[in-house]
């Protein structure tokens, strides 16, 4: 089950801002980007469901927490169905993603006390998330979906609206501003903040030092700086 408790995770993800994404299917590869991201500040992380047997190193990942990172807020991405999220949930995540709202998936996640943040594209999904139990939505592809502009059009009429943003959000001081003074509360990260490059060079300490770098631009955003 969830070590976290659901008051305790949207918390911890509204206050940090910042939620790394990623999917790799090496456990000890996904627990050295796990360590450092948490290490950087982003103790939210999100490990997707997009390989073979994901499961098995969530899994691991899950048991990693209990036994030596509890202070890791561990959920899972790319979730599209409710049996899926289930299997999960027994896993032990915290929270669960999905890049379209599922209402059976709502339901699943509201009679366990996770938080679930689903993909909306609409006012009319995001209304219906929110009819739905959901904390906060999830615009995806944030790009194509309209970017801060989208995000500006929506606290308009419904400024009671959280919105994490995923695709489309790069860690850069312009990047940032765009879309938090737009009004959302957090933002989902991956190729961008774990690139590539870092990954290949297994460079951890690089990847702590970006989301570092993230977070540190994100409290100055939100203090005005």
């Amino acid at each position: 089950m969830a070590l976290h408790t659901r008051l305790e995770t949207l918390s911890a993800i509204k206050t940090i801002g910042l939620v790394p994404v990623f999917y790799n299917p090496d456990f000890d590869v996904a627990k050295n980007i796990a360590t450092a991201c948490v290490d950087g500040g982003a103790k939210c992380i999100e490990f997707t469901n997009r390989g073979d047997r994901a499961i098995e190193v969530f899994t691991q990942l899950s048991k990693f927490r209990d036994a030596e990172k509890p202070e890791l807020v561990l959920g899972v991405g790319s979730i599209c169905d409710a049996p899926t999220a289930a299997m999960y949930i027994a896993a032990g995540a915290d929270f669960v993603v999905g890049p379209l709202l599922d209402e059976e998936t709502a339901k699943l996640c509201n009679k366990r006390k996770i938080p679930y943040s689903p993909g909306c594209g609409s006012m009319t999904e995001i209304h219906k998330a929110h009819s739905l139990g959901v904390e906060i939505c999830k615009i995806f592809p944030g790009a194509q979906v309209g970017g801060p502009a989208f995000v500006k059009a929506v606290k308009g009429p419904c400024p009671w609206t959280d919105i994490m943003p995923t695709g489309g959000v790069a860690p850069t001081k312009e990047s940032l501003t765009e879309w938090f003074g737009a009004g959302i509360v957090c933002v989902g990260m991956g190729s961008k903040l774990i690139t590539k490059e870092l990954l290949a060079a297994k460079d951890y300490a690089g990847i702590s030092k970006k989301v570092k770098e993230t977070i540190e631009i994100i409290k100055q955003i939100r203090a005005g700086e």
